[in-house]
């Protein structure tokens, strides 16, 4: 019966936005082809399997909900049930900290292909694509300055270990015959005032020029600005302007990180701008609730922005996905799911835009005609559109997801 109702609401909805020039059919069938990156860290808040710390370097996830993955084969297990409750095929993106050293003390200057070679035979069985990251904090070595260090020795510790993990990256997308994408997102800076602002970011620069000069055809390289770190909040070596500026010069990805900016800014207003300079743009989507708080990404305004200020850009294929929250307070498979599916009811929205109405309106200079159009679309049927798009990919359908879960806490991570 259910099963019927979504069907004659989705037909209805059809008809709604035909109405007004759009497909909804398309819609779905591109959004089946966006893939979202899901972050390995929300498993287990950050700790990896190197020291089995907690995160350190001007990050911090609080909470202790039960449950947390104490290994890689629960981080797997999360991983792979997470996959039966979300529509689409999606991506893996790992941190370096989360290799397979069986327990051997492998540094970071050190790590190889082999420790990650686990992770590439495991993405493969389970149809999942993987990204990478380096991991330059919580580490002995990390301080405030890692390739911002005027320190040759500290420095040239974290080129190396960046230079590896680019060559994993490299080989991650060699064995998937997809690009894998390494963020590098280093927390450089002081917490108190610096005098030396100049001087540590030629250093960044200088130690980014030397990482990126390897001709690595597999993987592609982004980089994370930030606006401050807890216990470095009066300065920041890879602020906006820095990388906004180191990217367009050297045309690499930046990374968009909605939690990284002045609570003022709204992060979509930087798309249509970076897109003129760079090639590409790497996504983490969050949610700050006092700033970089990493809380669960939700369907806000700030969300739907970005996303429908990349379809409107006719920049879908110039952007790559992916989410950064570690929400320790609640069941962590519940974080991934609420926040995958919020991601995806936003790229929706944007892709149910009648987009060329809206452009035909602001051609004539129907100025009227543009905003009346865009607050009667924010009360469309969508979410007929989406129960849909989840029916037919044969997964929970609105919140059927949540006894799901339960059952998954109740039968795993309860035991843990």
């Amino acid at each position: 019966m259910k099963e019927q109702l979504i069907k004659q609401a989705y037909d209805v909805a059809k008809e709604r936005y035909a109405a007004i020039g759009v497909d909804t059919d398309k819609a779905i069938a591109q959004l089946e082809r966006i893939p979202i990156s899901l972050h390995c860290w929300q498993t287990d808040d950050v700790v990896g399997f190197e020291r089995g710390e907690a995160a350190s370097g001007g990050i911090q996830a609080t909470g202790n909900y039960p449950g947390r993955a104490r290994n890689i084969d629960e981080v797997r297990q999360d991983i792979a049930y997470v996959q039966t409750l979300l529509a689409g095929h999606h991506r893996l993106n790992l941190h370096e900290i989360y290799g397979e050293f069986g327990g051997e003390q492998v540094d970071r200057d050190q790590v190889e292909v082999r420790h990650f070679q686990g992770w590439i035979d495991w993405a493969k069985q389970q149809g999942l694509k993987l990204d990478f990251n380096s991991t330059s904090f919580s580490h002995p070595k990390s301080g405030n300055l890692t390739l911002s260090n005027p320190d040759k020795g500290i420095r040239d510790f974290w080129i190396e270990h960046t230079k590896r993990c680019r060559r994993i990256a490299d080989a991650m997308g060699k064995a998937q015959g997809d690009p894998c994408i390494m963020n590098i997102w280093v927390h450089d800076g002081s917490k108190d005032l610096t005098v030396e602002r100049k001087r540590y970011r030629e250093i960044l620069a200088a130690s980014l020029d030397e990482i990126l000069a390897e001709e690595l055809p597999d993987m592609k390289a982004c980089v994370e600005a930030k606006l401050f770190g807890i216990g470095l909040e009066s300065y920041t070596v890879g602020s906006h302007d820095f990388y906004a500026g180191y990217c367009a010069s050297r045309k690499v990805m930046y990374t968009l990180d909605t939690g990284h900016y002045e609570q003022t800014e709204n992060v979509s207003d930087m798309v249509a701008s970076l897109l003129l300079f760079v090639p590409e743009l790497m996504l983490h989507v969050s949610r700050p609730v006092r700033w970089d708080s990493d809380h669960v990404t939700i369907m806000n305004d700030q969300t739907l922005d970005l996303f429908k200020e990349l379809v409107r850009a006719d920049a879908l294929d110039r952007a790559h996905v992916g989410l950064d929250y570690f929400d320790a307070s609640i069941n962590r498979i519940g974080a991934y799911i609420v926040g995958t599916r919020a991601t995806q009811k936003c790229i929706l929205s944007a892709l149910l835009e009648p987009l060329r109405k809206l452009r035909e309106y602001e051609d004539n200079g129907q100025y009227f005609e543009r905003l009346a159009l865009l607050e009667e679309a924010k009360s469309l049927p969508m979410g007929a559109v989406f129960d849909y798009f989840n029916l037919k990919n044969g997964v929970p359908v609105g919140e059927e997801f949540i006894p799901a879960i339960q059952q998954y806490e109740k039968d795993v991570l309860s035991k843990r």
